[in-house]
């Protein structure tokens, strides 16, 4: 069963299931979960990548992008907020919201329908019981033109649903945000 936002936001009130939620998503949330924002911009750099039975290594990454949050609307920042996605590129991001998954819940993502009316696809995974952190995605530029992105921008859909039974503690070696691997390294 998908959980609607009055029960998410009791949630993250009670126990902190998201943190660092815009406040539009605190007041006035859409749909039956909540928007997540557009935190930091990977670009895959080098290295190899390497999926074993027990091992694993992902490539080498460089930050591209993240978000600062702007003083006013109206005022003039220095700083670009912004990074432009050309054409076939292909991007990790991460969310500047952080999640704390119980046991008893699992994540699923949408895209937001301007996302791929504008020619950007996301790579989503769900995410397990029990993880706790910011989220990963990948953004590719599959349409024909360049896609600007500002950061901060509202970027997936989180849809949360109860597992029936309890789920397990995630163990994985993502727990809490990490991006890469670094090197080469034993599988949990």
């Amino acid at each position: 069963m998908i959980l609607g936002p009055k029960k998410l936001l009791q949630l993250v009130k009670t126990k902190k299931l998201v943190e660092g939620l815009a406040e539009r998503e605190l007041t006035t949330p859409e749909g039956a979960g909540f928007d997540l924002r557009l935190g930091e911009l990977y670009k895959i750099v080098g290295g190899k990548a390497f999926l074993g039975e027990f091992e694993r290594e992902t490539p080498k990454i460089k930050l591209v992008a993240t978000y600062v949050k702007q003083p006013s609307r109206i005022g003039k920042s220095k700083v670009k907020n912004i990074y432009v996605v050309e054409p076939g590129e292909y991007l990790l991001a991460t969310t500047i919201e952080k999640v704390n998954t119980p046991l008893d819940i699992t994540i699923n993502f949408k895209p937001r329908t301007t996302t791929f009316r504008s020619g950007l696809f996301l790579r989503t995974g769900n995410v397990a019981p029990g993880y706790c952190g910011k989220l990963t995605f990948a953004i590719k530029n599959e349409g024909p033109i360049p896609v600007t992105l500002e950061m901060g921008c509202r970027i997936v859909h989180a849809q949360f649903e109860r597992v029936d039974g309890g789920g397990h503690q995630y163990k994985g070696q993502w727990q809490g945000g990490r991006v890469t691997t670094g090197k080469k390294e034993r599988q949990i």
